[in-house]
């Protein structure tokens, strides 16, 4: 008796697919407090791979001592970016009588206009900001312990994110024998390709987008030294910040930096201030994220911003930093993989296409 494989219908294999997706997406939420930490030190593992190397073979130092270095110099430059910021807001916290002078007199001239504008007066508008005081008081305890427990869960969370940094460079080697391992010898050189191809988009990537920090904080420090922002150290280096979280990002900066130069200044340096972010913001993606970044991540706008949404919907923020990188990583494999080419050309569009067409035809 001969038995045929009879290839399933196009409604089965996408039933499967589906039902493969959800289940990988459960499991995603539920490993989120091993995964994420994990995610974040393999892309720094993968950041500071060159600098171990150099320790490693140049000054012939052990495995170890060079992987614990090379984490020491990272939390070193990302603690003077804190100590400068935490400066500038300590400056800040200095002028707080001023603040809180600027901030009482435009709540005043605020409740003038909601007067005019919609005809409740005075008195009935203290009423309302008054329950609302008391309700934020009576709650004041609970949000104090949840505040301390989110503290404390962050610095747990960067703890483990420089453990697995750590661990990911003792064992780098082991880890990526491991993957060759794991495949026959005929795709070995097509693994090796994809993990070689992995290092160096994502460490070129991640170095690109921390130059772009940069140089957005440079110029938004200078424009708003040159508007007369008070605090215009403090917001270009928010702006810059802020800038690296896509698409949400800006808005966050914008927010802050418009309600801080109102705090302290008149509200037309606070339009001004709004213009100049989006200006910076526009010239940033049009100009300096092209140039810095490059093309090394080539993916299009829709699958981007899907990433972003569905990052956030699993992990919150950190899913919102770790999406393209993630999406990167699968179109990376998709490129490599004869029958998933035309999933990562879905990912990247049809300038992808493009451009292999036009090598092609150089190579012809």
């Amino acid at each position: 008796m001969i038995i045929k494989n009879t290839p399933l219908p196009f409604y089965a294999k996408s039933a499967f697919i589906l039902i493969g997706i959800m289940a990988l997406g459960f499991l995603i939420i539920l490993g989120k407090e091993l995964l994420d930490p994990l995610m974040f030190g393999f892309l720094f593992a993968i950041l500071l791979l060159p600098l171990a190397n150099f320790f490693e073979r140049k000054l012939k130092m052990p495995r170890s001592m060079s992987g614990f270095l090379s984490i020491l110099l990272m939390v070193a430059f990302i603690s003077g970016i804190v100590y400068l910021v935490g400066t500038q807001i300590s400056n800040l916290a200095n002028d707080w009588p001023m603040l809180k002078d600027q901030v009482g007199k435009s709540a005043s001239d605020i409740q003038i206009w909601v007067q005019h504008t919609f005809h409740v007066n005075a008195e009935k508008q203290m009423v309302y900001v008054n329950d609302t005081t008391d309700k934020l008081m009576a709650s004041g305890t609970s949000i104090f312990g949840t505040t301390f427990g989110a503290v404390s869960s962050l610095l747990l969370f960067y703890v483990f994110i420089i453990i697995f940094t750590f661990l990911i460079l003792f064992y780098r080697r082991l880890l990526f024998r491991f993957v060759i391992y794991v495949f026959n010898e005929e795709a070995a050189k097509t693994v090796h390709n994809i993990a070689e191809s992995i290092q160096s988009i994502l460490r070129k990537y991640i170095i690109g987008l921390l130059l772009e920090m940069v140089i957005v904080s440079a110029i938004s420090c200078i424009a708003f030294w040159i508007i007369g922002v008070k605090y215009a150290m403090l917001l270009g280096i928010i702006t810059g910040l802020f800038n690296i979280i896509p698409y949400v990002g800006i808005f966050s900066a914008l927010l802050l930096s418009t309600l801080i130069t109102f705090a302290t200044g008149a509200i037309s340096k606070a339009i001004i201030v709004a213009i100049v972010v989006v200006a910076i913001h526009v010239i940033d993606s049009n100009v300096i994220l092209p140039l810095v970044v490059g093309s090394k991540v080539r993916l299009n706008a829709l699958i981007t911003f899907m990433g972003i949404i569905l990052g956030e919907m699993l992990w919150g923020l950190s899913g919102m930093f770790l999406s393209i990188p993630v999406i990167a990583i699968f179109k990376i494999i998709f490129d490599h993989v004869h029958g998933l080419r035309p999933w990562g050309y879905l990912l990247g569009g049809d300038y992808e296409y493009n451009r292999q067409a036009q090598e092609e035809m150089k190579t012809e």
